[in-house]
């Protein structure tokens, strides 16, 4: 993969993983789960979930290509499959509510009672979701050497770098954007990210049938 390839690749990677990670969309229920914990508390719990959610992702993007192999799964199956849970992921942010794929009503709740939230749910499922993961993996199919694999991964760190800054100053965040701001925010990438899963499921629908 040339210079320009590499490029083109990171850009993409960035703005699919970005935008399923959606740590602003994260804010509010991160908001309501620490609110009575102190800042450094907050601090550590942002950090500890954004370190766990780049290592799962990282994780998969590297070896789930082997879970192809050991389960028989063709990569356009995986491809459409991936692609359709984003596109699910999407008009539940274009509808501005948090993604069932995601976390669920009872999740939040256990989260909002639970004393320390950066593994469950904050890391696993909100940020390292389904979506999530399921991005990365292919993100990662659609490329042919090693050397394709670093956009993916630097994406990843670079999303998880930005994510743990949004929620350090989640509060902060969530006064300046208030709801309808996030809301906003949340139509916004789920528009694209609509676009993503299309592309997604149109790739793994020409792999099916080439194959």
């Amino acid at each position: 993969m040339d210079a320009w390839g590499s490029l083109e690749m990171f850009a993409v990677s960035l703005a699919a993983v970005f935008l399923v990670v959606d740590p602003i969309g994260v804010v509010p229920l991160f908001v309501a789960m620490t609110a009575r914990d102190s800042r450094e508390k907050v601090r550590l719990m942002a950090l500890r979930a954004c370190l766990v959610g780049a290592g799962l992702l990282a994780f998969f993007a590297l070896f789930g290509g082997i879970l192809f192999k050991l389960l028989g799964v063709s990569l356009g199956a995986f491809r459409v499959a991936g692609g359709l849970l984003l596109l699910v992921t999407s008009l539940d942010m274009l509808r501005a509510r948090s993604s069932a794929t995601r976390t669920s009503e009872e999740e939040t709740r256990e989260g909002v009672e639970k004393e320390d939230v950066a593994i469950v749910p904050l890391a696993i499922p909100m940020l390292a979701g389904p979506g999530s993961v399921a991005t990365v993996m292919v993100l990662m199919s659609r490329g042919k050497t090693l050397a394709s694999a670093i956009p993916v991964l630097a994406s990843i760190a670079l999303t998880f770098f930005a994510s743990f800054y949004i929620l350090r100053g989640a509060h902060h965040v969530k006064r300046v954007l208030r709801q309808s701001g996030v809301a906003i925010l949340q139509r916004v990438m789920g528009l694209i990210l609509a676009s993503v899963a299309v592309q997604f499921i149109a790739d793994g629908a020409a792999d099916l049938w080439r194959s």
